[in-house]
């Protein structure tokens, strides 16, 4: 992935002198609107966006893929609704998706933005598909595709809010399930304990985190950042 270079500030145009010291002295000047920037590495870009747990891949005119982050290559695997061919292509396990998604690229290369869902259940995949336009001037046209997240909150985040406001194990397995949509109820079958015991971890919680009730605490929590596991292997 190519980045642009960074813009050079100009230098105000010298005043005629007949010293040749201020000549001298203006050609090494690198004050504010001299000093040239460095653009960023294109590997910095890259394990910026491999940190951000939504799947983000970029195609070219003919359908390859250019470039993906970690979370699409993890959503990507077999039995996944869309599939990463041998070819650096993308592929559907069923046929609407296919029309569904084909329908989203051409209308990408024509400028407009469109939201996909392939697949069904637990393995539904949302996109978002945009169009970047030319990545070069006269190059090919690119269209970027953005996955939407399969749970409200990325377990790291989960794990980083609860240690921040110091949450017990079971008062973090009783949030988890809460995120996930389950009733307290179910929560304390599925934990083997009373349901007293799991709304008592509730009231800690909403004390702990400063919220008014437990409804506060999960906006909070959809909101965190999306961020990936460190230890993610090679994906």
């Amino acid at each position: 992935m190519n980045t642009e270079q960074a813009l050079h500030g100009t230098a105000p145009a010298a005043t005629p002198d007949t010293h040749d010291t201020h000549d001298h002295d203006h050609h090494h000047y690198r004050g504010p609107e001299r000093r040239r920037t460095a653009a960023p590495p294109a590997a910095w870009l890259m394990r910026m966006l491999d940190e951000v747990d939504y799947g983000a891949l970029m195609l070219g005119d003919g359908g390859l893929v250019h470039w993906m982050n970690h979370a699409a290559r993890a959503a990507l695997g077999a039995g996944q609704p869309l599939q990463l061919d041998d070819g650096g292509g993308l592929r559907v396990r069923d046929a609407e998706d296919g029309a569904r998604l084909h329908t989203a690229l051409v209308a990408a290369r024509n400028g407009q933005r469109r939201l996909v869902l392939l697949g069904r259940g637990a393995a539904a995949l949302s996109l978002a598909v945009t169009p970047l336009g030319a990545v070069e001037l006269g190059g090919t046209r690119a269209t970027l595709l953005l996955m939407g997240r399969r749970q409200v909150c990325a377990a790291l985040s989960l794990q980083l809010f609860a240690r921040c406001h110091a949450l017990t194990p079971s008062e973090t397995r009783v949030l988890q399930a809460l995120c996930e949509g389950q009733e307290p109820r179910t929560v304390a079958q599925q934990c083997d304990v009373a349901l007293t015991t799991v709304r008592t971890h509730i009231g800690a919680i909403r004390a702990k985190v400063g919220a008014r009730g437990i409804r506060e605490v999960l906006q909070r929590v959809a909101t965190l950042p999306p961020l990936v596991m460190a230890l993610r292997g090679n994906g």
